[in-house]
């Protein structure tokens, strides 16, 4: 599934509670090995969270581990019908003790799943030297760390919000395409000058749904400004002055200029880009096939910036990785993400479906530079991950958090409300969120 990494998923009531009433209670059962035997005949349940063309590339690569290692058997599956139903999956295997040792997991999961009790630490191991853990961008690294405390498995998937840009809609309106020098005022101007009432063009297009995509596309904007999203204490600080100038910025171009196409959706935003109708927008990756296959004109750059700051933000997700009692399982569900993470396989896995390369390494490969002629731009997009400094918070209140500045920031952007005081309702309300758990 080319799925977007940053989704919000309702998350499934209860996992916290199912962990903490029943941390690793009975997980250590009959028939567990508890002396390593790398040796013994061992299975491994892995839920891969894809499907189609995804899940496909990922089941040969098993089999190709397994020929390796004829003592390892890997039963492979997506693990639900849809990446989001995985963690309500694996919630209620916590609670009946059958769950994978491995499975892809949104980033915005990491902090459910570590306090279920059910995962490993991978603290010691790697600092390995062969898995060069430092290869992984920043963002990757601290969303399998989200308490600070534990790893709990490894990178799966790394993306960043960039700009795109339509030539089309440029030529049409004799603006000048975008530099890597472009201020957000430079931006706001070409806004302005793309849009057309008459033939319902615009300049650019924000999410108001209220979801992770209306709230994460904020944070780039707050971070540039020097604001952060929660405070050394835990609490929200993005009603901060930094907050309210971010968004104050945004309100001017949606309601004053009306240069902003405000979509309900979350997904009609790329179909107006690809059909010329959209001047610019900000996306990762997962847009670039779809554009291509529409024949769209377009670049790709970094995001405007602010004082010389082009800070973006990523939605790494993850390979987590569960503790069943078993040290041979454990072993050799290391080994195997060891293994599907190294640049070797990472360029037969997330390079040749389309995804950025996990590490900096591969961006010169032959490989990647193959689906960079297939996808203009990906390069570009590989770069910016340097400019992925900042990391969102994986706390277990971020969920009720996201939901309420996403909120504020749809009532602002449709007219309905000024940018401070609905920042600072939603802090109320996130913090809130944030004590909660």
């Amino acid at each position: 599934m080319r799925h977007h990494s940053h989704s919000t998923v309702r998350i499934a009531a209860g996992i916290a509670a199912v962990g903490t009433a029943l941390a690793l209670t009975g997980c250590t059962g009959a028939g567990k090995a508890t002396e390593l035997d790398p040796d013994a005949d061992v299975t491994i349940t892995w839920w891969t969270g894809q499907s189609d063309e995804a899940e496909a590339i990922l089941e040969d690569l098993a089999a190709e581990f397994e020929s390796d290692h004829p003592n390892v058997t890997i039963d492979i599956s997506s693990g639900a019908s849809s990446t989001e139903e995985l963690l309500q999956k694996l919630s209620a295997g916590f609670a009946s003790d059958t769950y994978p040792n491995i499975s892809y997991s949104f980033g915005s999961w990491a902090s459910e799943l570590e306090t279920s009790g059910r995962t490993v630490d991978l603290r010691d191991q790697v600092d390995d030297p062969e898995l060069a853990w430092d290869e992984f961008p920043a963002a990757a690294r601290a969303t399998v760390q989200p308490t600070g405390d534990k790893i709990i498995g490894f990178p799966a998937l790394v993306d960043n919000l960039s700009l795109i840009y339509n030539k089309t809609v440029f030529d049409a309106a004799g603006v000048d395409y975008p530099t890597e020098d472009w201020t957000w005022d430079d931006f706001r101007d070409a806004a302005k000058k793309m849009t057309d009432p008459s033939t319902e063009t615009y300049g650019y297009a924000y999410s108001v749904s209220g979801s992770e995509e209306t709230t994460w596309q904020f944070w780039p904007h707050l971070w540039q400004n020097g604001g952060e999203i929660l405070a050394d204490d835990g609490t929200a600080a993005f009603a901060s002055d930094a907050g309210v100038e971010a968004l104050t910025f945004l309100q001017e171009m949606a309601v004053d200029d009306q240069s902003v196409y405000l979509d309900q959706t979350d997904t009609k935003f790329a179909q107006l880009f690809a059909a010329d109708r959209i001047g610019m927008m900000t996306s990762g990756p997962w847009q670039l096939y779809d554009l291509n296959t529409a024949g769209t004109d377009y670049g790709v750059t970094i995001l405007p910036g602010t004082d010389g700051d082009h800070q973006t933000v990523s939605g790494p997700d993850i390979w987590a990785m569960f503790d069943t009692g078993d040290v041979n399982e454990a072993y050799w569900s290391f080994e195997l993400m060891k293994w599907l993470t190294a640049p070797a396989q990472d360029l037969r896995w997330n390079v040749e479906f389309g995804n950025l390369p996990l590490r900096e390494s591969e961006v010169d490969s032959p490989e990647f530079q193959a689906q960079v002629a297939a996808l203009p731009g990906l390069d570009i997009m590989a770069a910016n991950s340097a400019n992925a400094i900042n990391s969102r918070p994986t706390v277990t209140g971020y969920v009720g958090l996201s939901e309420a500045v996403g909120s504020a920031i749809s009532h602002v952007l449709q007219g309905q409300g000024d940018p401070k005081e609905a920042l600072e309702e939603a802090a109320k309300a996130a913090d809130e969120a944030l004590s909660d758990n």
